[in-house]
């Protein structure tokens, strides 16, 4: 019995594209292991590893992390990766990035989500929550029950008396009647701020792997249509381990 090769991929799109709902359903649906940069630096700082520590006296600071420590970082823990098929998310970041992990392993694909940044700053900056619980609303495919009218009409002294109040409330909270708020990082501003970070700092990295002939670009608008392209693109790859249902957004 032949056994087939271990598949190594990448999965890369700007904030707000839908990638951490596709890697969820190549997860399911191919039995990837999903390795996330942010997941990983997360769970470092809170352990107050040494690397954990080191990277958030950057953060602290407002710096980047230099490419060195989030390197060892994902390599190491990539290490205990090795007989499993996986799906790195958040790395590379940089070419430096790229090049050092292209000497400690072969990528065989890079999953790119182009959504155009219009769609993205539609999605980001029309998401509201309730501060108190947590509870995420949008205006578009989940919106309050109330929305802003009548939080409108029953707040309207506030409304002359605090101008904050015109630009972050909209609509209260289903459950509380409590006022939704936006967080600074969903403002149309900071929105815009992040994607041309992000365009400014990947882009390098996508001609990287497309010299390589290892880009695979899916384009779309919604997450739901481009989804089955790139199940059917993983078919040929993997076998689906979750045959049933396979291509339905569950």
């Amino acid at each position: 019995m032949v056994v087939p090769p271990l598949l190594r991929a990448v999965i890369m799109g700007p904030p707000g594209s839908g990638k951490g709902t596709v890697s969820a359903r190549i997860i399911k649906h191919f039995g990837m292991k999903h390795l996330s940069s942010g997941d990983l630096l997360r769970d470092n700082i809170q352990k107050r590893t040494e690397v954990g520590i080191l990277a958030k006296s950057y953060i602290d600071q407002g710096q980047l992390i230099p490419d060195d420590i989030m390197t060892q970082l994902m390599l190491n823990e990539l290490k205990g990766l090795n007989q499993y098929n996986w799906l790195l998310d958040g790395f590379p970041r940089t070419v430096a990035q790229a090049e050092a992990l292209d000497k400690e392993c072969q990528i065989d694909t890079v999953i790119n989500l182009d959504v155009p940044f219009e769609t993205i700053k539609c999605r980001l900056t029309a998401r509201w929550i309730h501060p108190a619980s947590g509870r995420v609303y949008n205006l578009e495919f989940s919106p309050p029950k109330v929305q802003n009218t009548t939080v409108f009409s029953q707040s309207l002294l506030k409304l002359f008396t605090d101008l904050e109040y015109w630009h972050r409330s909209w609509g209260i909270d289903d459950i509380t009647g409590e006022p939704l708020v936006q967080r600074d990082d969903d403002n149309p501003e900071t929105v815009t701020k992040r994607l041309q970070a992000y365009d400014a700092q990947t882009k390098p990295v996508l001609e990287y792997y497309r010299e390589k002939r290892l880009l695979k670009s899916f384009s779309g608008t919604e997450t739901n249509k481009i989804w089955p392209h790139i199940y059917a693109f993983l078919q040929t790859k993997l076998p689906d381990v979750n045959q049933k249902d396979a291509t339905t957004t569950r």
